[in-house]
């Protein structure tokens, strides 16, 4: 049903922004959930290396910090006061 409906192009620019954090956060969670080396966490160096990547790729330190600034901003809102997802 819905072949037949056009997508909007901003639509599926922001589908393949959102397809690709999903592909990544999933990555993670499966290194962290296997992850051989239990005082070496993943989540922070895969942090690291993003925004290391981030800058290699053209961004800037002022909008790497920013995102990041404002990911903490918004984490509590989705959130809802739960720790970790139910």
């Amino acid at each position: 049903m819905t072949d037949n409906i056009t997508q909007n192009p901003e639509d599926e620019w922001q589908n393949s922004g959102l397809a690709a954090t999903h592909l990544y956060a999933g990555a993670l969670r499966t290194l962290h959930r296997t992850n051989p080396w239990e005082n070496i966490p993943v989540l922070p160096q895969a942090i690291c290396h993003l925004m290391t990547e981030l800058w290699d790729f053209g961004f800037t330190q002022t909008q790497i910090r920013e995102a990041f600034e404002q990911a903490l901003v918004e984490l509590p809102k989705y959130t809802v006061g739960e720790e970790v997802r139910p």
